[in-house]
């Protein structure tokens, strides 16, 4: 008999929260290296590199908001508009900064409205990328009413209709809606849908997964479930256990490892089998992941994402 899971509800680490920052970049390491040239005011790589993206929207999307993080990005991409002032790219990297800004605890509401503003200038100046509507659905989403976010969402498909980080945003944005343990959440009937009508190969197969970690950590914050997600029971009824297995079954058969969120809906699965009490399986998925952590779903219910992924991590690769 495996032993029972870690108890994923408690901090590891005495005396705070661990200081472990986790990366947006994730496993691409052309990003991450154009990001420190980015960071140093060298923006022509920045240039370079969202040129040679494409139209590659799922990649496209990840690398602005990877490089929008960097403190000084507003800066940098400013000063590349200058020199390129029609620059889409340019355009559209400066208004997900302001995303980045506006999303301060101290932000004020005109940082808001300003950056908002900005991603619909962007998106009028190249109206075929979904990327500065991502920008605003992500300002939305914390900011804004699920209809807006909703409304973001439909600009993004529109244009892309398998975008990966739209329908991470949507499925959190839906699972807050209502109160108390439903069954028949709407959240699951979206991720149902999104994941039915998505190409056989398309990761958008996990996202049932992803709404059963979001729902929990609904039900956590409100204290409707308790804090520890492997002993909440949330991941042992039938629903669960089947959306689970449905996501683990498309992983063995496709492993889409070319796709640059990849790393995020393994850390949601391996999440799963751990709270599920398979870590054996789990154990599969954290080789795949690596270093790769994501701070979501680990910090959900409040814990500390990293002292908690490494305790799950450790739990699986030290089962029989």
């Amino acid at each position: 008999m495996s032993p029972p899971p870690p108890p994923l509800g408690r901090a590891r680490r005495r005396g705070g929260r661990s200081d472990h920052t986790f990366d947006p970049a994730l496993d691409d390491s052309e990003l991450v290296d154009v990001r420190h040239q980015f960071a140093q005011g060298r923006w022509t790589r920045a240039r370079t590199l969202l040129a040679g993206t494409g139209t590659d929207w799922d990649r496209r999307g990840h690398r602005v908001m990877a490089l929008a993080e960097v403190p000084s990005a507003a800066g940098w991409a400013g000063d590349w508009l200058l020199a390129e002032p029609d620059s889409p790219d340019a355009t559209t990297l400066l208004a997900c900064a302001g995303v980045v800004r506006a999303l301060r605890p101290q932000a004020k509401t005109a940082e808001r409205d300003r950056a908002r503003e900005a991603c619909r200038a962007a998106a009028a100046l190249d109206p075929a990328d979904p990327t500065p509507w991502l920008g605003l659905m992500t300002l939305d989403r914390a900011h804004g009413s699920q209809d807006d976010t909703g409304a973001d969402f439909e600009q993004i498909r529109s244009r892309h209709p398998e975008h990966h980080q739209a329908h991470h945003l949507m499925t959190a944005r839906l699972s807050e809606a209502g109160s108390g343990s439903d069954p028949l959440h709407e959240v699951y009937d979206f991720a149902a849908w999104a994941a039915e009508r998505a190409p056989a190969d398309s990761p958008l197969a996990v996202l049932p997964v992803v709404a059963h970690a979001e729902r929990y950590r609904v039900l956590a914050a409100e204290g409707g479930a308790p804090d520890d997600p492997a002993a909440s029971g949330h991941w042992n009824g039938r629903r669960a256990r089947q959306v689970v297995k449905a996501a683990f079954d498309w992983w063995l058969e496709w492993e889409r490892e070319d796709h640059p969120r990849y790393c995020v809906d393994l850390n949601f699965l391996a999440h799963a089998k751990v709270c599920e009490g398979r870590p054996a399986e789990a154990a599969a998925l954290f080789h795949r992941i690596g270093p790769h952590a994501t701070a979501a779903p680990w910090s959900y219910s409040g814990r500390d994402p990293y002292p908690a992924f490494l305790a799950a991590r450790d739990h699986a690769l030290g089962a029989p």
